[in-house]
């Protein structure tokens, strides 16, 4: 039937949408009128309602008062059928009948929506949402077509809808991987590069992650993944462990499930609030591991640390990362920019079920990173912030925990110990449930006391709990946790007096969870009596292991350990645990520098011999040094920086013990941020050589960040400080860095002039590693200057040492240096190899910035001799790297693809 009336086609089209619900008035209203409300807008809506009763029959419209419904089967409306089949093929994971369910709700599509229907609502919010699903769908089966080698067939269809999404990058990687899947990979390359060139133009950036990780396939002649959902090495699985005694929050639970249902229209968004101790992370797991088997895809988990101690809170970025790598994306691969994160991230999920736990969230500007974008995933937030913005923003859905009421709460004390136990005493159990203020936090420790003494009654225990004193005095801001204290007690003096010490203790570790031989150092005892005693902790509820052998407070408990160490521990006995904290972190991470770096210079602050006690993690292999690194480096990290003056030694220590990892991984922010402690720590010492070594790192650390005077500053310093000292070493090493500054800058002439005196002092002083970096330096610079053949002779003797020190992150830059310098003197079968040995050691090493330094070379070589093919490979293999690095060298980089 025809509707001429332009506002009763849009109610019509409303209600359709709908799929047979409820639409309220006033939803309706906006939906029509848009802005353009009229004064009754009711009365107008019940207007052009009666008008389309008389259009389509009354048996089809129902008026009730919760609103209008449209009475039709929501598999009528193409749009919803259409859904309700992507929603299928998204559960199926045999190819045929997914395509086949993929191109029955393909064939439904009929063009724009909602076209011809003037409505603001279905415009803004329901034409993106259904036009989204419709490409998302489509590149769902042509992958699967791609998976069966349709590549031939496929080449016109993308090349038609990149023409008419010319933006949209997933499918340009999916044309890439058909004409190369079809023996046109040249073609695929050319393409690229029209891409390139056009987001350029249009947007002044570069391609995302996955598009340029496509063109490295292409480079490396690996056939490109068809993104969507290409497999991964790992799903992963990182909920923590929930709890078997949960109970009540039904209506809470349903309304999460409801949202999870929903989630093949949309990607949708809960903020579970509350106080502290509420139950919000309780919720948020038992929920998760509950419908776990509707994200087959994955389950993430982070703690945020939003209220966590002294102000930790994590980073969106490092979040992001950690998320990429439990995809088993390798660290190395990792874009270094908050923005080239999260395109990685989203592009991953997109077309995956994955469910996102995001816990003790700060502010929604920390959460807005990390939500899914796609259909199929969800998020779930827990804060004690409200989160408004989030839910007006991303129309997440809030969900308020209250305390539970007392008949709620006494079942969550039954849930522990036993319905058995609460109906024999039910007034001491209510005055239990009195006492811990109905927060189930303090249930949870109430109930681990009344566990451990099962002979008891409860009316004792309830006598017991009410003697002891109240209020987190800290934490008493309305936020009922008057008696919090109270509880807390009640299980903490229950406790040995030897497991009591190490509670009071571990409120001194500023990481949002410990290790056990970082315990172990902290409390000064074996690591096996630590275990035993954090294992009884964790039975009391004071702590949880979240993971095995790493162990987590509640921020209320360890807000109560904290106040108990403030009382009980003197600060002598506080000062000497946080010396054997310190003790603990220098002495294994001087371990793992080594394994990370060997051959890397001697620390200008010796260590000193461990406190007693002190426990130094055993680390065989590069690999284990790394993995050290990545997960203790942040609370390693916190620790030097909140440290107390007195640990000044401590605190530089860390910071050249962190330095070469901070490097290999490009996190140049955070090594600044510790070098700048490092460095007011050495002024206080008043160690000139430990000040002039903060300076160079500093310089190096802006210098690749391009920030090439306040590099030039720090080198100035450096300079004066180590001739103070008299540290010839020092003196030599700020010069040669001085000559790298100076090159930077095109001023070749100083820069030799810088690493001449370099080897001077170098050689002077003996120090044969720094007499190669000097010699290395030096016949760069020769080369630069176009005197290959005296450069030849500086590099050669210079890789003859580092073969001799088994120096080879050294090594890997001579070879460089003499693939430059072969070419220069047109040796270029011999050029290429001196820079394929340079690379392959460079990616064994995981440093990719030299990787991508040498790769340029690389393109520069095969530039000269006249391959184009292989430069643009080179250069935009090394580009790639530089973007995600944030490296000030890619400007650089870009200009020559331009230009070739």
């Amino acid at each position: 039937m025809a509707l001429t009336t332009g506002r009763r086609r849009s109610l019509l089209a409303v209600l359709a949408m709908s799929g047979g619900r409820t639409v309220p008035v006033d939803q309706l209203a906006s939906a029509v009128f848009g802005e353009g409300l009229p004064a009754n807008a009711r009365r107008s809506v019940q207007t052009y309602l009666a008008r389309l009763r008389r259009a389509i029959g009354d048996r089809w419209i129902n008026t009730e008062a919760a609103g209008v419904m449209l009475q039709v089967d929501p598999d009528a409306v193409d749009a919803i059928r259409f859904e309700h089949l992507l929603d299928r093929a998204a559960r199926h994971r045999d190819g045929d009948e997914e395509r086949d369910l993929l191109c029955r709700a393909l064939s439904l599509w009929r063009g724009d929506p909602f076209d011809g229907v003037a409505s603001e609502r279905l415009e803004l919010f329901e034409a993106p949402r259904l036009r989204e699903l419709f490409l998302a769908g489509l590149e769902r089966r042509i992958d699967l077509d791609l998976a069966e080698g349709r590549h031939g067939e496929l080449v016109a269809e993308l090349s038609r809808l990149t023409a008419e999404h010319p933006l949209r990058e997933s499918l340009w990687v999916r044309l890439l991987a058909a004409l190369d899947g079809s023996g046109r990979p040249a073609e695929a390359l050319e393409r690229y590069e029209a891409i390139r060139a056009m987001i350029a133009d249009e947007l002044g950036a570069d391609p995302g992650p996955e598009l340029r990780q496509a063109h490295t396939d292409l480079l490396a002649e690996r056939r490109p993944a068809s993104a969507g959902r290409a497999e991964l090495t790992v799903t992963p699985r990182q909920l923590p462990v929930g709890i078997d005694a949960f109970t009540g929050r039904e209506a809470e639970l349903q309304t999460l499930s409801g949202l999870a249902e929903g989630t093949a229209d949309a990607p949708a968004a809960a903020v579970v609030t509350g106080t502290a101790g509420v139950g919000k992370t309780s919720l948020a797991l038992h929920w998760a591991h509950r419908v776990a088997d509707r994200f087959p895809d994955g389950q993430l988990y982070v703690d945020l640390r939003g209220f966590g101690p002294r102000g930790q809170v994590m980073e969106p970025g490092e979040a992001v990362r950690a998320f990429l790598e439990a995809f088993g994306i390798a660290p190395t691969r990792l874009p270094s920019s908050l923005d080239g994160l999260v395109g990685l991230y989203r592009s991953l999920l997109a077309g995956r079920r994955v469910l996102v736990v995001l816990d003790n969230a700060r502010d929604g500007d920390q959460v807005r990173p990390l939500l899914p974008t796609g259909p199929g995933c969800m998020a779930l937030v827990t804060s004690r912030d409200r989160l408004l913005g989030l839910v007006a923003a991303e129309t997440a859905r809030p969900i308020g925990l209250d305390l539970p009421a007392l008949a709620e709460a006494r079942l969550m004390l039954a849930a522990r110990i036993g319905v058995d136990r609460i109906e024999a005493d039910l007034d001491a159990a209510d005055q239990i449930v009195a006492h811990c203020a109905r927060l189930p936090l303090a249930l949870a420790v109430a109930a681990a006391r009344a566990q451990a003494n099962p002979v008891m009654s409860l009316a004792a225990l309830a006598d017991e709990l009410r003697g002891m004193e109240g209020g987190l005095d800290a934490l008493d801001s309305g936020d009922h946790v008057a008696d919090v204290r109270r509880v807390f007690s009640w299980s903490y003096r229950t406790l040995s007096d030897e497991v009591a010490g190490l509670f009071r203790l571990l409120s001194l570790h500023p990481g949002p969870d410990i290790a056990v031989p970082t315990a172990a150092s902290l409390a000064g005892l074996p690591p096996r009596q630590v275990r035993r005693r954090l294992s009884e902790l964790a039975r009391a509820h004071l702590l949880s292991e979240f993971a095995p052998g790493r162990f987590a407070f509640h921020d209320l408990l360890r807000a109560y350990a904290a106040e108990l160490a403030t009382r009980y521990e003197s600060s002598a006995d506080r000062h000497r645990a946080a010396h054997r904290l310190l003790d603990h972190y220098v002495h294994t991470s001087h371990v793992a520098t080594l394994l990370v770096e060997p051959g890397v210079p001697e620390i200008d602050i010796p260590l000193g011999e461990t406190s007693q006690g002190v426990i130094r993690e055993p680390l065989d292999d590069r690999e284990a040094a790394m993995t050290w690194f990545e997960v203790e480096h942040r609370a390693m990290m916190a620790t030097a920086v909140q440290a107390d003056d007195d640990f000044d030694v401590h605190v530089w220590q860390s910071a050249w013990a962190l330095q070469r990892f901070f490097y290999l991984r490009g996190h140049w922010h955070s090594q600044i941020g510790i070098l700048q402690a490092a460095l007011a720590a050495s002024q206080r010492l008043g160690n000139p050589a430990a000040q002039a070594h903060s300076h160079r790192a500093l310089a190096w650390a802006h210098s690749q960040l391009g920030q090439l005077e306040e590099s030039g500053s720090h080198l100035t310093h450096a300079l004066e400080l180590s001739a103070l000292a008299g540290d010839p070493i020092g003196q030599a090493a700020a010069h040669n860095n001085l000559g790298f500054l100076a090159q930077e800058q095109g001023h070749l002439d100083e820069a030799l002039e810088h690493s001449r005196r370099a080897l001077e002092l170098h050689r002077a002083a003996g120090h044969r590693l720094g007499e190669a970096n000097a010699l290395n330096s030096i016949g760069w610079q020769l080369a630069l200057l176009g005197e290959h053949a005296k450069a030849l002779d500086f590099c050669e003797q210079a890789l003859e040492l580092c073969l001799e020190l088994d120096y080879r992150s050294l090594g890997a830059g001579v070879c460089d240096s003499l693939g430059y310098i072969h070419n220069g003197l047109g040796n270029h079968t011999e050029a290429r190899s001196q820079y394929q040995s340079a690379i392959d050691s460079y990616r064994e090493f995981g440093d990719r910035f030299n990787e991508a330094d040498t790769l340029a070379h690389l393109g520069d070589l095969h530039h000269s001799t006249g391959d184009s093919d292989a430069a643009r490979k080179a250069w935009q293999a090394s580009l790639d790297i530089l973007i995600d690095l944030e490296h000030a060298n890619a400007a650089d980089l870009r200009a020559k693809l331009d230009d070739l």
